[in-house]
């Protein structure tokens, strides 16, 4: 992760594999030096740091589900995100901003975790 203060790269990302309508490109930040990597954890990013998210859960050809986006606090994040996860068509889930919609991070069920 990009620290406050240090040099950084910005790339377009599109978080997505294929095009489809919904499938917006957007900035990430890297670091312009080496730096740790991060890591998988069930623990929120430092970067999430605003008081609500939109956490919304995709399907295997990365369509919104419908009825799954919700504005949610914070603190509320990986409990939203497990209970989407438990549903069999949501393959993984975006947390995004609640301001401006931007891609933050994606949660996936873990390896191994059936359906």
């Amino acid at each position: 992760m990009v620290r406050r203060g240090e040099p950084y790269l910005v790339l377009a990302y599109r978080p997505f594999r294929t095009l489809q309508a919904y499938a917006e490109v957007g900035p990430i930040f890297l670091c312009a030096r080496e730096c740790a990597p991060g890591s998988v954890v069930d623990v929120l990013p430092e970067l999430l740091a605003s008081a609500t998210y939109i956490v919304r859960g995709y399907d295997l050809e990365e369509r919104i589900v419908y009825g799954t986006g919700q504005v949610t606090p914070t603190g509320e994040i990986i409990a939203y995100s497990d209970r989407l996860l438990e549903r069999p068509e949501i393959a993984f889930v975006h947390v995004r901003s609640a301001s401006n919609n931007c891609y933050h991070v994606r949660a996936e069920r873990p390896a191994g975790a059936g359906r």
